[in-house]
């Protein structure tokens, strides 16, 4: 008797490392969460494949690891080449561009379907003007059929410096898993595991994410200090969380040991439970210099808390200024104490903001409008039923 053939569409999704990260949780909530009678899923990473893979639900999802080396990935074309015709795909989906370049032997091997990601500003290129990766980006677009963008400012850099035509881009906003994200059921923060912070009456501020230059904790550390020259009553009980690992860990513990307020800070590097670390805070913080749209800004707002967050990539499409957060330019030490010290003697006012921003998140942000919109794209693009109408990448 033969086997019976899956007829179920396969989706190859392909990013550079499979690892913890904004882009690639979101890559595991659309395949945890859409119908697994409707797509298979195969994720290639063109380096290596963390543990962070078992944040994927679904038994039936099957991990490549190419272990590129640095450079141009031409090296591994016929190997791509060969694994797409063995594969069959009917979509293949890349994001960022360091992916990019896939959809060669993904057009080669004959895959009719090849979407390409943004998800957020390059690394040297927080401003989008960088002309070589605009005219990297061009060289590529005959190898794509549709671009997903998601933010509008990641859409417009599509339109505006690529001279991507709007028909072929859809914007796509992150969706969060406000089940998993939900605010703390006591009164104040949670305890968090670990933490040194556990009287009552003290007021957590934070930020999770890689430590890296384009995060910019160091600015945020330079406005908490800042924030206790300002109000020095909030020595007594304003702390600062910076969760998370990388190069600037040290810089910013150099920066409060010289300031002497180590005491008031807690830096316990990468942590797997953000979900108690969001609801053990009582203000969030985004510095970042970049961004396309953060699922840390949104999951901090499916826990019910204020978020301050920079002037830079989508963040101003989540944050609704005055109302569920505020939005301050990026680097600007003074802005960010000045927000800081609001929040931190305004306490029913933060509470209000934050309990705006957790409804933000059920009627805009749910994983499954994110979800529905990834697959009626996938059924579109594949002429599957009816065509879905299509988000523009110049309306909210």
């Amino acid at each position: 008797m033969e086997a019976l053939v899956d007829s179920r569409p396969l989706v190859v999704h392909v990013v550079y490392r499979f690892d913890m990260g904004g882009l690639e949780n979101g890559v595991v909530n659309v395949i945890n969460n859409m119908a697994s009678d409707r797509y298979r899923h195969v994720i290639v990473a063109l380096t290596d494949i963390t543990d962070f893979r078992h944040r994927i639900v679904r038994d039936d999802v099957v991990f490549y690891a190419l272990n590129k080396r640095p450079g141009h990935a031409i090296g591994l074309y016929p190997h791509l080449f060969r694994l797409f015709r063995k594969l069959r795909p009917a979509i293949v989906h890349t994001r960022n561009l360091a992916a990019l370049e896939v959809l060669v032997p993904a057009w080669a091997a004959g895959v009719s379907v090849r979407i390409h990601g943004e998800h957020g500003r390059d690394v040297g290129d927080f401003d989008g003007n960088n002309k070589k990766y605009q005219w990297m980006r061009r060289i590529y677009t005959p190898f794509v059929s549709h671009y997903v963008a998601l933010s509008r400012d990641l859409a417009l850099y599509l339109t505006e410096k690529v001279h991507i035509a709007r028909r072929r881009i859809t914007q796509v906003y992150n969706g969060v898993d406000a089940a998993r994200f939900t605010p703390t059921q006591i009164s104040g923060h949670a305890t968090v595991q670990g933490s040194p912070f556990v009287e009552a009456g003290l007021w957590i501020v934070g930020t999770v994410g890689r430590m890296q230059t384009v995060k910019d904790q160091l600015t945020l550390t330079r406005a908490f200090l800042r924030a206790l020259e300002i109000a020095p009553d909030l020595k007594a009980h304003a702390r600062l969380a910076l969760v998370g690992d990388g190069p600037l860990r040290a810089q910013c513990l150099g920066l409060l040991n010289s300031a002497g307020a180590a005491q008031l800070a807690w830096l316990p590097g990468e942590r797997n439970d953000v979900p108690d670390i969001m609801r053990g805070l009582d203000c969030f913080v985004l510095p970042s210099l970049a961004e396309g749209i953060s699922n840390t800004i949104l999951e901090a707002m499916a826990c019910g808390l204020p978020v301050i967050a920079t002037d830079v990539g989508g963040n101003a499409d989540l944050v609704l200024h005055g109302v569920t957060g505020y939005i301050v330019p990026s680097g600007d030490v003074d802005a960010m104490a000045r927000r800081l010290v609001e929040l931190a003697t305004s306490p029913e006012f933060s509470l209000t903001m934050g309990q705006a921003g957790r409804q933000r998140i059920l009627d805009k942000f749910s994983l499954d409008a994110m979800v529905g919109t990834y697959q009626g794209l996938y059924d579109r693009l594949l002429g599957i039923g009816e065509t879905p109408v299509q988000q523009s990448p110049t309306n909210q």
